[in-house]
């Protein structure tokens, strides 16, 4: 996909462009820091998959890669994040509030982008997906410091937060190639299903990486204070002093005994359940792509969910 992905680049680019200086600064600084570019490699290999190759599909996918970055810029500031990617993140290198303020521009420019390809289903869904994120975000928001958080709430974040994105940015590619709804359904379904596998390996990595690897602290989600799988699972397997010590940790955002937090993780098991269950999501989404015929981009996207499990960063 090497050649459609530097046609998105070049959209990237030629959309990131203001007459703001600062504007352009802290958004080629954050876009220029690579990441997976999983989102718009969605858009193209589902809309590829679907026999679509008009050039609406590189608008598209350049839309959910600045969806995906704004919520990044906003992230970075409400967990007061120092890195990312292997680099400072924008709020430590430019601060809070223009880290904030640029993340706006980027999502007022995606809407621009929606609009240009005069396709009210397109607005349709990714007004949604926005609207769903920033759902997410206030949901993790008010899970913070709390260790009585549920399963069922902590996968409801990852579902609004994260894997909204990836079933939006899959059922685009559906939507430009005017499918069938069953079509357009499974897409989205394993949109879903990879997005969802791919949040669970991030939590269960933010206790087995290191921080070279991950571009990112190791131990960041116990110091914000995010009740993830790997420790709900922790606690309910743990003895009793085990899991005081993980509760008081997420209540403090404590991360001075993390070493210890991370061999009570390991030795009761959580980290192998979480990437069990992140399995379980990604055979989901496998079995979706029944309803694609056969083509090497149907090949890449059943290759995609083990490529996001097994993956160390």
């Amino acid at each position: 996909m090497a050649e459609d992905m530097a046609q998105v680049d070049a959209v990237i680019r030629r959309r990131l462009d203001s007459e703001v200086a600062l504007i352009n600064q802290i958004s080629h600084y954050i876009i220029g820091a690579g990441g997976k570019r999983l989102r718009p490699l969605l858009v193209l290999l589902c809309s590829r998959a679907l026999n679509f190759q008009g050039v609406d599909r590189f608008e598209m996918a350049a839309t959910v890669e600045f969806i995906h970055t704004a919520t990044l810029l906003h992230d970075d500031v409400v967990d007061e994040s120092d890195l990312r990617r292997g680099r400072s993140t924008a709020n430590a290198m430019f601060g809070n509030a223009a880290s904030v303020l640029v993340g706006d521009f980027l999502y007022s420019r995606s809407f621009q982008m929606m609009v240009s390809v005069n396709r009210m289903r397109v607005l349709d869904v990714l007004a949604d997906a926005t609207n769903v994120i920033a759902e997410g975000e206030v949901l993790q928001l008010l899970n913070m410091h709390d260790p009585d958080a549920t399963v069922e709430s902590y996968l409801r974040v990852i579902r609004y937060k994260t894997a909204k994105l990836f079933e939006a940015s899959a059922r685009l590619g559906a939507v430009l190639a005017d499918v069938a709804p069953d079509v357009e359904e499974a897409c989205a379904t394993y949109g879903r299903c990879l997005g969802t596998a791919f949040q669970l390996v991030d939590d269960l990595l933010d206790y087995e990486g290191a921080t070279e690897q991950l571009g990112k602290n190791v131990g960041d989600d116990l110091r914000e204070g995010k009740p993830t799988l790997p420790l709900l699972l922790a606690m309910s397997r743990g003895s009793e002093e085990e899991r005081q010590l993980i509760r008081h940790a997420i209540e403090h955002g404590e991360v001075d005994r993390l070493p210890q937090i991370i061999a009570i993780v390991k030795a009761t098991g959580a980290l192998e359940a979480t990437r069990e269950a992140a399995r379980a999501e990604a055979a989901k989404a496998c079995e979706q792509l029944s309803h694609l015929g056969p083509s090497q981009f149907k090949n890449a996207l059943l290759q995609l969910p083990a490529l996001a499990i097994d993956r160390s960063s």
